[in-house]
C-alpha cells in the first residue's frame, strides 16, 4: 500500500481545518447513508434538508450503488486498472478500490479529497491488496494540475485511467469553469480513459431541491449548485457517453438481479470514454 504521510506542520493545519461546528457535505452524506462519522451539526442540517426533500437518503444510496456498478464495469468489461477518485468522501461499503480490486487485485487507486476528517479516515481504512495500491492525496477539485501531479506518484498516465467525480462537480459553481476543470483532467489521461460523473440536479423535485440547496448554502459550508441534464451533458463534451446516457443514478445499468431500486432520484450520472 502506498500512502502519503503528512509533514508535521501540514498535519497541524489539517487539525486546525477540522470544524465540528459547521456542517460538511461528506459527513451529511455519511449520515444519510446510516454512517457514524458525523457530528450533531451534520445531523441537524441533514434533517433540515430532508424537510425539503425527504427522499434524499434514497439518492445517497442510489449514488453509492451507481459507483459500485460503474467501477465494476470499468474494472471488468472495460479492463481499466487505474482509478483517480476525486471527491472521495468518507469511506463506507464498496469503496472504489474494494470494487476494482475484487475484479483484479492489481488495480491501483488514488483518492482525492480536501476534508481533514476524510483524510484521517482514508489513511486508516482505504487499504489495498498486496498486488495493487491505494493512495490518498489532499487536494481541491479546483486545482486539477495539483491533482494530476500528485496522482502521478501512484498512477501511470501513459495507460488508461478512470476519472471518477461523484458528487464533487456540484461544488464548482460556474459551469464553464467546471467544464474547463473536467477538460484539464481529461487532457492529463490518455485515449481509452473514462470519465464518471454524478451530480445533484433539478430534474427530479426541482423546486424542492432548489430550496434545499439554498438552505445548504446559507449554512457557511462550501456552496454547491444544481444543474440540469443538458448542463451535465456539457461536462461530457469531447468524450463518448456510454449507454444509457446521462440518467438518474438508479437507471444506469441496474443489476439484472433487481436488487437495486429503480426509482428516479435527484442525482444524475453518466460514464464516458475518451476517444
Amino acid at each position: 500500500m502506498s500512502n502519503v504521510s503528512l509533514p508535521r506542520d501540514e498535519g497541524r493545519a489539517h487539525v486546525a481545518r477540522l470544524r465540528t461546528d459547521v456542517s460538511h457535505s461528506a459527513r451529511i452524506w455519511n449520515y444519510w447513508l446510516g454512517g457514524k462519522d458525523n457530528y450533531p451539526v451534520d445531523e441537524e442540517v441533514g434533517d433540515q434538508i430532508l424537510g425539503f426533500v425527504p427522499a434524499l437518503p434514497r439518492s445517497a444510496v442510489a449514488d453509492r450503488q451507481f459507483l459500485a456498478r460503474a467501477v465494476g464495469f470499468l474494472a471488468g468489461e472495460a479492463g481499466i486498472r487505474q482509478f483517480l477518485d476525486i471527491g472521495t468522501g468518507l469511506p463506507t461499503v464498496d469503496n472504489t478500490h474494494e470494487v476494482a480490486q475484487r475484479v483484479d487485485p492489481t488495480c491501483r487507486i488514488v483518492y482525492v479529497d480536501n476534508d481533514p476528517i476524510v483524510l484521517r479516515h482514508a489513511h486508516a481504512l482505504l487499504t489495498s491488496t498486496p498486488e495493487g495500491a491505494t493512495d490518498y492525496i489532499d487536494a481541491d477539485v479546483h486545482d486539477p494540475d495539483a491533482i494530476l501531479e500528485r496522482a502521478a506518484r501512484t498512477l501511470d498516465f501513459s495507460r488508461p485511467v478512470a476519472l471518477t467525480m461523484l458528487g464533487v462537480v456540484n461544488f464548482i459553481m460556474d459551469t464553464d469553469r467546471a467544464r474547463a476543470i473536467v477538460r484539464r483532467l481529461l487532457d492529463g489521461v490518455p485515449s481509452g480513459s473514462y470519465l464518471v460523473i454524478s451530480h445533484p440536479t433539478t430534474e427530479v423535485d426541482g423546486e424542492a431541491m432548489t430550496e434545499a440547496v439554498r438552505y445548504w448554502n446559507s449554512q457557511g459550508s462550501a456552496p454547491m449548485t444544481l444543474r440540469t441534464r443538458e448542463e451535465l451533458l456539457r461536462l461530457f463534451d469531447g468524450v463518448d457517453v456510454l449507454e444509457p446516457g446521462v440518467v438518474s443514478c438508479s437507471r444506469w445499468r441496474p443489476a439484472p438481479s433487481g436488487k437495486d431500486e429503480i426509482v428516479d432520484v435527484t442525482h444524475f450520472c453518466g460514464v464516458a470514454k475518451k476517444p
